[in-house]
């Protein structure tokens, strides 16, 4: 009986072996001959430094010979310690993982081997993440024919190419510029230890949102490689004190994100799929200190007006809107904020070139561009499109007009009294100087001269798209127009 047992599973693992990958159930590995992952394209600024990166999966290659020996070590040690010595299906481990799923009755303990995590990191549709003995069959014969056709050394490269590190990195290129702001290449063994606890659950140990989690794992991993004889214990002891030291925002290619975002629409339209997949390189018009004071004064300006400074603030400052977790699910998409919000935008007057733009304070909470999709009322910018139409037929800045009370009649009944900003009047002036202090009247009565027409006219020869009605308040900036 125990030699028939013994026979019928050896001949049904047989038959699964051979059965599993029938009828092109498995995907053919030939295809990494041509295999190239998708790489970002990566923004500039106007005087060349890095801004950020534009890809469905964040990644940047480095050959083999580019990693140092220390991240290998560091990624092999830890999820794969025989990987050298396998053909892609470490036999040694099988039995203590299926020891312990039958203890938990589950498929919870796995033993991928890096080539089987290859495998289905390549192959996703084909390979799927369910936890069943045929999806790890699967794996396992797909993992056994890439060891047959491909080196250690390119297996391993196209690993730590592919691999997913959280924090919207694929790579160990891109997550180390991305939690370091440096290349793999430099990597001390602390910072490669942590990189490499991150694939057992790239969430649970990010160190952006869980630095303790991240620090104990990442000595885990640090304990393995001296376990193992890849470093000493002096060596080990100093990873494992060394403080946890995050790259800042700017070195992360976290900077200008309303920017970078409204620049990616743009670029989506001009190069569709391209821009996700090809690695383009686009220089644009940001200045990043111009973008930094920027974002520091619209900030210490919201929080001044929410302290009080200006009169009582009845509203919800943005502070108790952030500690509040639950509320914020969901309202990213969302125009309307329950707090404060601003917008910025600089541009260089003689070329248009955008040289900073913030919409709003916070984009991972609201990605709605108020500097670009928001209707607001121009006000008093609005009044050099008055006069330029105003030069444009023929007066010149020396022409008079009376800062004097106007009553301007209504299509409904009633008229409109206008006023200046001081609730003063100053009698004849030149044009000149109705601009230059902005007096009200002296633009409404200019604009009543001009007529709507041929200011609507002029306002479109500067760009603005937005509809604009025919009424004398919109020589002082009553029509709604986009901040940009």
């Amino acid at each position: 009986m125990i030699a028939f047992g013994v026979a019928f599973v050896v001949g049904f693992g047989y038959a699964a072996w051979a059965l599993v990958c029938r009828a092109g159930a498995c995907p053919s590995v030939e295809v990494l001959e041509q295999y190239q992952p998708r790489q970002t394209s990566k923004l500039y600024s106007v005087d060349g430094r890095f801004i950020a990166e534009l890809g469905l999966e964040r990644r940047t290659l480095l050959k083999i010979d580019q990693i140092p020996p220390l991240v290998r070590n560091a990624f092999v040690m830890t999820e794969d310690k025989r990987f050298y010595d396998h053909a892609g299906v470490d036999f040694k481990s099988i039995p203590r993982a299926i020891v312990a799923d039958i203890r938990t009755r589950s498929f919870a303990e796995g033993f991928s081997t890096i080539t089987m995590q290859l495998a289905r990191n390549i192959f996703p549709e084909r390979l799927t993440r369910d936890k069943s003995p045929v999806r790890k069959l699967k794996e396992i014969k797909v993992a056994r024919e890439i060891e047959k056709s491909y080196s250690k050394d390119k297996i391993l490269e196209l690993y730590l190419n592919q691999i997913a590190l959280g924090n919207g990195s694929y790579g160990i290129e891109t997550a180390a510029q991305r939690y370091f702001g440096k290349s793999a290449r430099d990597l001390n063994l602390a910072e490669a230890a942590t990189l490499a606890g991150l694939p057992k659950a790239p969430e649970r140990y990010n160190p952006r949102r869980f630095p303790e989690r991240a620090i104990q794992r990442r000595n885990t991993v640090v304990e393995v490689m001296r376990e193992e004889g890849a470093i000493n214990d002096a060596d080990a002891s100093l990873a494992k004190a060394y403080p946890l030291q995050l790259a800042r925002r700017s070195e992360a290619g976290d900077v200008a994100p309303y920017f970078v975002e409204w620049v990616r629409q743009q670029l989506e339209q001009q190069f569709g799929q391209r821009l996700y997949e090809q690695g383009l390189k686009v220089y644009t018009t940001l200045d990043v200190d111009f973008q930094s004071a920027a974002e520091r004064a619209l900030e210490n300006q919201l929080r001044l007006i929410e302290a009080g400074r200006f009169g009582p603030f009845k509203h919800r400052s943005y502070e108790a809107y952030m500690s509040t977790a639950s509320e914020r699910a969901g309202s990213a998409a969302a125009a309307n904020s329950p707090y404060l919000q601003g917008a910025f935008v600089a541009m260089d007057p003689r070329t248009g070139a955008v040289r900073a733009l913030v919409g709003g304070r916070d984009f991972d909470d609201s990605k709605f561009n108020r500097a670009t999709q928001a209707l607001r009322q121009p006000g008093s910018t609005f009044k050099p499109i008055v006069y330029a139409d105003a030069v444009q037929n023929g007066r010149p800045p020396t022409y008079m007009v009376d800062d004097s009370p106007v009553e301007v009649p209504q299509s409904g009944g009633g008229s409109w009294t206008p006023q200046n900003y001081d609730g003063k009047f100053e009698g004849p002036m030149p044009m000149r100087r109705g601009l230059y202090q902005s007096r009200n009247i002296v633009a409404i009565k200019v604009g009543m001269e001009l007529g709507p027409s041929t200011v609507i006219e002029m306002s479109r020869r500067f760009g603005l798209t937005t509809p604009i009605p025919p009424y004398p308040s919109i020589y002082i900036g009553a029509a709604d127009v986009y901040p940009i």
